[in-house]
C-alpha cells in the first residue's frame, strides 16, 4: 500500500467498483474524439438526443422488468439528473464544433473543483481552503489551454460552452450523490437517459436546428456512444453507492489525460503553453481534493455511501 502525505491511503488492490471507474475514465477519454468527428455530420442537439434516447432504449430492453417498481422519487430524480445530463452534454457537444477533443477533455474536467462551490451555494457550507487553491490552478490552466488557440489569453464560444457544460456536469454529480442510496440503479438510469435524450430532441425546433442528412459515420458514432452512455451511467450509479468522493475524484482525474492522449494519437497538436495549462487543470483537480494532515481509514474510503457524504466534491458522469 502506498501513501502520499495529505491524501487517503491508496492500495494497489482496488475494489471492483474502483476498477470499473478506472475503465470508465478510459472510455470517457475516447468519447471526446468520437463526438468531435460526429459534429462534422450533425448538429449538437440531434446528436445528443439520438445518443441518449438510443442508450435509454437499450437499457430499457435489458432491465424492462424492473420498471414495474418505478417510484415517484426515482422518476423525479431521473428527470432532474436527465436535465443536468442534457445540458452538460449538449453544451460540451456544441463546444466540440470549434475546439479540439483534447481541449474539451481538459476543460470538462473542471467540474471536479466546481462541485464544492455549487454545494456552498446550495448547502451554505463553505468550501475547504484547498478547494480554493484547486480552482485557482484550474482557472489559470483554462486560460493557458484556451489562449494559444485564440492567439491571446481569452475564451472563445467553444471554450465558454464547454465550461458551462462542466457546471452542468457538476450539478449532475451532486444530484446523483443526493439520490444514489435511495433509488434503484437500473430504473433511475433508464429514466435519466431517456429524459436527457427527449429534452434534446424537443428543443431542436426552438434552437432552429434541422435534421441532418443520413451518414454512416454519424450512425456508427450514435450507436457506439449509445452503448457507451448506457454502460457509463449505469456503472456510475452503481459504483457511487460505495466509492467515496475523494477516491472517485482521484480516479476521474485520469479522464482528461486519456482524452488528451487519444486526441494526440488522432492528430491533435496542442501548443506547449496549452499543454502546461492542461497540466495545471489536472493539478487543480487533485489539489481541490487534497486535505493536508488528514488521514482517513481505508474502510471509510471504501465503504462510505456517497449519498451520506456532503463534504467537498462528489465525483462523476
Amino acid at each position: 500500500m502506498v501513501h502520499i502525505s495529505g491524501f487517503r491511503k491508496i492500495p494497489f488492490s482496488l475494489s471492483r467498483q474502483e476498477l470499473l471507474l478506472v475503465a470508465i475514465t478510459m472510455v470517457w477519454g475516447g468519447t471526446f474524439l468520437v463526438v468531435h468527428i460526429a459534429m462534422r455530420h450533425s448538429g449538437p442537439l440531434f446528436f445528443v438526443g439520438l445518443r441518449f434516447v438510443a442508450a435509454g432504449l437499450l437499457t430499457l430492453l435489458l432491465f424492462r422488468r424492473s420498471m414495474a417498481g418505478l417510484t415517484r422519487l426515482e422518476f423525479r430524480a431521473g428527470l432532474s439528473i436527465g436535465v443536468a445530463i442534457f445540458l452538460g452534454y449538449a453544451l460540451q457537444t456544441y463546444g466540440l464544433q470549434t475546439i479540439t477533443s483534447s481541449q474539451s477533455a481538459f476543460i470538462s474536467a473542471l467540474y471536479v473543483p466546481m462541485v464544492p462551490f455549487l454545494q456552498w451555494f446550495v448547502l451554505r457550507r463553505a468550501p475547504h481552503p484547498m478547494s480554493w487553491v484547486g480552482i485557482a490552478f484550474a482557472f489559470v490552466g483554462l486560460l493557458l489551454l484556451a489562449g494559444p488557440a485564440a492567439g491571446s489569453v481569452a475564451l472563445g464560444k467553444g471554450e465558454v460552452a464547454t465550461l458551462l457544460g462542466a457546471v452542468a456536469i457538476a450539478v449532475e454529480i451532486i444530484l446523483v450523490g443526493r439520490y444514489a442510496g435511495r433509488v434503484d440503479t437500473r430504473r433511475i438510469t433508464i429514466v435519466q437517459l431517456l429524459a436527457a435524450g427527449m429534452f434534446s430532441l424537443v428543443l431542436m425546433p426552438v434552437a432552429g436546428e434541422a435534421l441532418p442528412e443520413f451518414s454512416w459515420t454519424l450512425f456508427a458514432c450514435v450507436i457506439g456512444l449509445a452503448v457507451a452512455s448506457a454502460l457509463i451511467q449505469f456503472s456510475i450509479n452503481w459504483a457511487q453507492k460505495t466509492v467515496s468522493p475523494t477516491r472517485a475524484t482521484v480516479i476521474y482525474a485520469g479522464e482528461p489525460v486519456w482524452g488528451g492522449l487519444i486526441g494526440r494519437l488522432a492528430g491533435d497538436r496542442l501548443p506547449a503553453l496549452a499543454i502546461v495549462g492542461a497540466g495545471l487543470i489536472v493539478v487543480g483537480v487533485l489539489v481541490s481534493e487534497w486535505r493536508p494532515g488528514r488521514r482517513s481509514q481505508r474502510k471509510t474510503a471504501r465503504t462510505q455511501p456517497l449519498a451520506n457524504h456532503v463534504e467537498p466534491s462528489q465525483a462523476e458522469i
